[in-house]
């Protein structure tokens, strides 16, 4: 089980959303992990001057599902020896130092963001827009460009996709989707205000939604069947240009669209087939594209 990770990743994301009691054991284990992976529950509470009682809530509020999964994920944390953390640029700084760490900090974040992924999560969302009529991605600002890539992938297999930025057109077109179909809403704090609404409107027209932000529970959460999760992506003073944020996002959409492209396999080479004949026509190429 000690594949099993991301319990430092997502402690260290929660603790300062925690209530007061919850927050003094998530400290307590991100300074001592190695001897909190050997205790108890009782003695955990105990050691962090709180209660048994406390540290079940704390598992809770992190989304496991008993101490033994947080125990198993900060144990797999701790057998990981490249973890480096997030590193900022300086001014003036040399190219070279400042390729090494975007690099670095590009790598950290995908690594934080599979291992906080669960896979029953994405198992459903999965199913979930296999089964789908129309898929309708929504992001704003960065997001949106993961929107936009996600309307590209599932475009090229066939899913009638669609990615919008503009909050009136896609309101619109979830006025007009029902049961079978599909809203993945793509926010990296999870708090942006057009995705809470477009969201709860789907809801309301009991379409399905699928949620990317990063962990923790937010108002886009609060209207989205499944959530899928990136990692905090810590950006300090260049946290605008929201770098590792959409690195992550786009991770999120590759692992979405691999994992649906292994399912329907004999359905998606063909599909990419055909679109490469279609482009390869385009660019003056003898093929033709395949008659229906």
């Amino acid at each position: 089980m000690s594949h099993i990770k991301g319990g430092l990743v997502i402690l260290n994301e929660m603790v300062n959303s925690l209530p007061p009691s919850e927050k003094k054991i998530a400290k307590y284990i991100l300074d001592h992990p190695e001897e909190s992976i050997l205790l108890t529950v009782v003695a955990l509470g105990e050691r962090s001057k709180t209660s048994s009682a406390a540290v079940i809530r704390l598992c809770k509020s992190l989304g496991f599902k008993g101490f033994q999964e947080l125990k198993i994920r900060v144990t797999g944390d701790l057998q990981d020896q490249e973890i480096k953390g997030y590193r900022d640029i300086q001014p003036n700084e040399s190219y070279k130092d400042i390729i090494e760490k975007v690099t670095s900090n590009t790598m950290q974040t995908l690594k934080e963001t599979a291992d906080i992924l669960k896979v029953e999560d994405l198992k459903n969302a999965v199913t979930t827009l296999s089964r789908a009529k129309s898929i309708l991605f929504i992001g704003f600002g960065a997001s949106h460009i993961a929107a936009k890539d996600a309307e590209q992938k599932f475009l090229r297999i066939d899913k009638q996709a669609q990615a919008l930025s503009d909050v009136h057109m896609a309101a619109t077109s979830i006025a007009n989707k029902g049961p079978n179909d599909v809203v993945v809403g793509i926010s990296f704090s999870g708090k942006t205000s057009d995705v809470v609404k477009l969201l709860e409107l789907a809801k309301h027209k009991n379409v399905q939604t699928i949620s990317i932000t990063k962990y923790g529970k937010t108002p886009v959460t609060n209207f989205s069947d499944i959530q899928l999760h990136t990692s905090a992506a810590k950006e300090a003073t260049f946290r605008s240009g929201a770098t590792s944020s959409r690195i992550a996002q786009l991770h999120v959409i590759d692992i979405l669209f691999m994992c649906l492209a292994s399912e329907e396999y004999e359905e998606t080479v063909r599909h990419l087939d055909e679109t490469r004949d279609a482009i390869r026509f385009f660019r003056g190429s003898p093929t033709k594209p395949k008659k229906v």
